[in-house]
């Protein structure tokens, strides 16, 4: 008895105090695309990288992923390389993609992240348009943000909260893709 009311006491101040999780943002870029650029969706490795990443940051992984996010395709088609990029992970985690911020507009993925921190524990996952990382971050609070290499596709970037720096570069280390 005494266990349950010390957790709902517990429980309460956290409510009161209002939640913030230390969370960890990853942020990647879409798959490689095909070589003719006004052509829609990904390129053979990309659709390999797609696979890969399911190990990369699936259940066994430890980055303990609960939300994606991913820009908002067009009706037409063009834009949909982040989202099916992340798809095939987002289905194995059991996880709908948030496709609800347009390409540019950084503040509203930062809203995502920051929203999702107040009610929920467990880690980010954004994928974007490489030229786009630069500004999500900065958007996210780091004035010294790095910038996404042109010609590199396997880039993590780790932004812990509250999201003041990407801390760390690492490769998805996809057999294959990445050397």
């Amino acid at each position: 008895m005494r266990a349950s009311i010390l957790l709902v006491v517990a429980s309460l101040l956290s409510t009161i105090s209002g939640f913030s999780a230390q969370n960890t943002v990853y942020l990647i870029r879409h798959g490689e695309k095909p070589e003719d650029d006004k052509e829609h969706g990904l390129s053979p490795q990309g659709l390999e990288r797609a696979q890969c990443l399911r190990n990369v940051f699936g259940t066994s992984s430890g980055y303990y992923i609960d939300y994606i996010i991913a820009e908002r395709p067009k009706s037409d088609g063009s834009r949909n390389r982040p989202l099916m990029t992340v798809q095939p992970l987002a289905d194995d985690l059991g996880i709908t993609v948030d496709t609800f911020c347009q390409r540019d507009d950084f503040s509203c993925v930062a809203k995502l992240v920051f929203d999702h921190d107040k009610f929920r524990s467990g880690n980010v996952l954004i994928c974007w348009e490489h030229d786009a990382l630069t500004d999500i971050v900065e958007a996210l609070g780091d004035n010294d943000a790095p910038t996404y290499p042109d010609a590199s596709f396997n880039y993590i970037w780790t932004d812990p909260s509250p999201y003041g720096a990407v801390t760390q570069e690492t490769s998805e280390m996809c057999p294959g893709l990445d050397s």
